[in-house]
């Protein structure tokens, strides 16, 4: 049985969740930011036992570079050794580009 790994956020991943969640809070709805941090971090947690379920993300082709979508949201993380960390947490229709 393949071994769990480990998962982390990235602080990028920190800063883009608080910023969602102070969003929703501007708009009086700071409900809706809670709830989507739970169901994140939910479905980031079945990246412990099924690292490679997200597809490749497909501005770079790289096996090790994943994301999943939660509407309106793609979740992006990176597959290490033992480990997964998610790197960032944007909205779908935002394209990646390379720092």
């Amino acid at each position: 049985m393949p071994r769990k790994r480990r998962v982390t956020f990235a602080a990028s991943a920190v800063q883009d969740i608080e910023r969602i969640c102070a969003w929703y809070a501007r708009l009086q709805v700071p409900e809706v930011g809670e709830r989507l941090l739970r169901e994140v971090v939910s479905r980031v947690e079945r990246l412990a036992d099924f690292p490679e379920s997200g597809r490749v993300v497909p501005e770079f082709r790289v096996a090790q570079l994943r994301e999943f979508i939660h509407p309106p949201f793609r979740i992006v993380y990176r597959l290490d050794k033992d480990r997964v960390r998610v790197v960032r947490v944007w909205r779908s229709e935002r394209l990646l580009k390379m720092p």
